[in-house]
């Protein structure tokens, strides 16, 4: 005879069975641990559970050793030996080697985030991921590394950072040879090999190889700022650049260059510092064989080949490959100039402009040729100097055929052939084919004289005026 459940008409062979069932209904819970708080349902569930304050683990795989508290983690564990993967998932295909795994990743097509923290409202997939959130909220780190006495909120982290003491990295891609701490490590470098990313944006069409990069390319949709400064009201998208801004207020930068004083607040910072002294290159152009030193230096390039110019001026029609640079070129036209040189007042279109002005009054030059060892303070002006060893000069005017080292000269004499002049002075009807040349002519309106010569006191419009009195007067004078 079978016993039917009136709550969801599930049928059982025995009235136990459906007692048991029952309780899931009634949130029933009679057993309870003696060591913590918590209830149980079921007595087999509350004897599973003591073996987490026990230490007991009677099954043993009998393939790596490996204990488990429960027999059911056992035959789930033995699919990674046997590389069995019977859970799978019917909306992308993908396979699972346990049916929990499964069932959170369904929750990733879903959408689906039933677990929520009653502190911040974040939700999570997964009632594991909301533990491990809520350490966040206690700032509770029970795992301890007993070499070098580092905490950690999660026993992952905290794993992790022992194999790192360790220096073992056991796990190794087949396809480049590269090793990985973690076996998880390990499957997120695969998908640069085979090209994976089986999750989409629900916005927009872009496509991510893991969840969690999707997760945090979605805030830029919806605006989440889930991570907040406990300095200052500022809030952010993702916890690394929270960490990252919190530095600005510690002042806090742990990261020292190996070839000068330099520190940094990131170690990516540094590693990308660090190839000025070095010279590499990592970074190649699909291209043509042009190689650079970091990652937005390179997809900043391809535009060239590409030609995709998605912000356009509307003002003179140009257009650029970044939003930035638009916002930058803008106030070409306006003659706004925000960043200013609390030394000699000069005033300049962007804080990068400000920044290389700054190593005039420094001194900094941090970027020397190792063919004749002369230094210089901005990179530009060192790669330009590169290239005058080599002679090579591969920008070519298709008028008149005179060639120039860089593509902005280029960009320049060829204003001399189309007449083209797109920087109009706010004070007259006057136009200049370069922003340079206006913000001089507009000196003369405003009577501002940056340059100011140092023996005598006398100020210039310009820098070269400056040059040709010191050459003139002051060293004829000596």
């Amino acid at each position: 005879m079978d016993h039917v459940c009136f709550d969801c008409e599930k049928t059982f062979t025995s009235a136990d069975k459906l007692k048991r069932h029952q309780r899931i209904h009634t949130g029933q819970k009679n057993y309870k641990c003696s060591h913590c708080d918590k209830r149980f349902s079921r007595s087999e569930h509350l004897k599973n559970h003591k073996r987490i304050h026990t230490g007991e683990k009677l099954h043993t795989c009998d393939q790596c050793g490996k204990s488990f508290a429960v027999k059911r983690s056992l035959k789930d564990h033995m699919n990674i030996h046997t590389g069995e993967k019977p859970y799978t998932c019917d909306q992308c295909g993908k396979s699972f080697a346990h049916a929990n795994t499964l069932k959170s990743h369904l929750r990733s097509h879903s959408g689906e985030r039933r677990f929520t923290c009653d502190q911040c409202q974040k939700t999570f997939l997964t009632a594991e991921h909301l533990k491990n959130h809520m350490k966040v909220h206690t700032k509770e780190k029970p795992y301890m590394c007993s070499l070098c006495g580092k905490s950690f909120s999660r026993l992952d982290y905290f794993k992790l950072h022992q194999k790192k003491h360790s220096g073992v990295n056991e796990h190794m891609c087949f396809d480049c040879g590269k090793t990985f701490f973690t076996a998880k490590q390990l499957k997120l470098h695969q998908s640069v090999h085979t090209g994976e990313k089986p999750y989409q944006c629900s916005h927009c069409d872009k496509r991510f190889s893991t969840s969690g990069s999707l997760k945090i390319h979605e805030r830029i949709h919806t605006g989440e700022k889930p991570y907040e400064c406990s300095h200052c009201d500022k809030r952010f998208s993702q916890t690394g650049a929270l960490k990252i801004h919190a530095m600005t207020h510690t002042g806090e930068k742990p990261y020292k260059c190996s070839h000068c004083d330099k520190r940094f607040s990131t170690s990516g910072y540094l590693r990308t510092h660090e190839r000025i002294h070095t010279g590499e290159k990592p970074y190649k152009c699909s291209h043509c064989d042009m190689r650079f030193s970091r990652v937005d230096s390179l997809k900043m390039h391809e535009r060239i080949h590409t030609g995709e110019e998605r912000h356009t001026c509307n003002q003179c029609g140009k257009s650029f490959a970044h939003a930035n640079t638009l916002k930058s070129h803008l106030r070409s036209h306006s003659g706004e100039r925000p960043f200013h040189c609390d030394m000699c007042g000069t005033t300049f279109f962007t804080a990068n402009v400000l920044k290389d002005h700054m190593k005039i009054h420094t001194q900094e030059k941090p970027y020397m040729c190792s063919l004749c060892g002369k230094s210089f303070s901005q990179r530009g002006a060192f790669k330009m100097h590169q290239k005058r060893h080599s002679g090579v000069k591969d920008h070519v005017c298709s008028d008149c055929g005179k060639t120039f080292f860089r593509d902005a000269e280029l960009k320049l004499h060829q204003r001399t052939h189309t007449g083209e002049k797109p920087y109009k002075c706010s004070h007259c009807d006057k136009r200049f084919s370069t922003s340079g040349y206006l913000r001089t002519h507009e000196r003369i309106h405003t009577g501002e004289k940056p340059y100011h010569c140092p023996p005598c006191g006398k100020s210039f419009t310009c820098s070269r005026s400056l040059l040709r009195h010191i050459k003139n007067t002051c060293l004829k004078s000596k």
